[in-house]
């Protein structure tokens, strides 16, 4: 009886603030990205992937000097990039000593392209077909959305983590959106997929995040 309460007592501090909230928005991605699921492959609605476009096409018809712009931004959350920043980032991390961050990293890159891979294998829906530029593979979840905000996510989240330039993981994250709506812009992607996008990438880093902590902790205690 007094190892289960202890248990029950070791339990019960694990669950702070952090965890409740990081908890609830664990469950908010998986939800949210169930229903868009609903919404597309089963209701076959196209209502807010329509009214999307149309926000996108006034903006394009408006200021017609954005789209070269717009077109520069996707790049830093394209294959060549990511491959790049990829494996460059952990590399100079682990020089630095940040020997665990670099591992996180690499994890949440490589993690969130596999997911990303397999999941648009299973859905396998076509890209728009009004594209404003060539884009192959296919198109839910957008992989810009979900590598990208896995990226400059996960690098925000060390950011904030350290207590350094918490101004930077704020413009790290909404460089990271703001990639996602390019896509749209583009029309190489529906918002539908860019929103699975970027649920998929916060509900890779958040159960990256805990199995690491996870395993670190009982490699701590090992030891």
């Amino acid at each position: 009886m007094k190892n289960l309460m202890a248990r029950l007592a070791a339990l019960l501090s694990l669950l702070t603030l952090e965890v409740l909230v990081v908890g609830g928005v664990f469950v908010g991605v998986a939800l949210l990205f169930f229903y868009l699921t609903r919404v597309v492959f089963v209701e076959h609605s196209v209502r807010f992937d329509t009214w999307a476009f149309a926000q996108m096409d006034t903006l394009r018809t408006a200021y017609p000097g954005l789209t070269g712009p717009v077109r520069a931004l996707t790049f830093f959350a394209s294959l060549p990039w990511l491959v790049a920043a990829g494996g460059g980032v952990p590399a100079l991390l682990r020089w630095r000593g940040y020997r665990r961050e670099a591992l996180e990293v690499l994890l949440a890159v490589v993690g969130a392209t596999v997911l990303n891979q397999l999941l648009k294998t299973h859905f396998h829906r076509m890209r728009p077909s009004s594209a404003l530029i060539f884009q192959p593979g296919l198109s839910f979840p957008s992989g810009h959305a979900m590598i990208g905000l896995a990226l400059y996510g996960c690098l925000a989240w060390l950011l904030w983590q350290h207590r350094r330039h918490p101004v930077w993981a704020a413009l790290l994250l909404a460089f990271a959106f703001s990639i996602g709506l390019t896509r749209v812009y583009l029309h190489v992607h529906y918002a539908t997929d860019v929103l699975a996008g970027f649920a998929g990438a916060v509900f890779w880093l958040i159960l990256l995040r805990t199995a690491l902590r996870l395993f670190w902790r009982e490699s701590k205690e090992i030891k």
